[in-house]
């Protein structure tokens, strides 16, 4: 599988949990105290990011770092 692919899954993972709450990008990445820009680019599947981020980004949704990953078949 190609590194792209996972990070699409995952964003996409991501996404999905935040539109479920009714977030806006804005406000959520507000809330983890997180660039929009740089959080979009997260659910374009355009960052690699670090288990330190999959974790803050999971708290923020208040789910479990694994969660996200299980949703995005990972």
């Amino acid at each position: 599988m190609q590194q792209d692919s996972l990070a699409q899954k995952l964003g996409l993972a991501i996404r999905a949990a935040r539109s479920a709450k009714g977030w806006s990008q804005e406000r959520f990445a507000d809330s983890i105290s997180m660039h929009r820009a740089y959080y979009s680019s997260i659910e374009r599947g355009e960052k690699n990011i670090t288990v330190a981020t999959l974790a803050r980004l999971a708290s923020g949704l208040g789910v479990k770092p694994h969660e996200l990953l299980r949703e995005a078949q990972l």
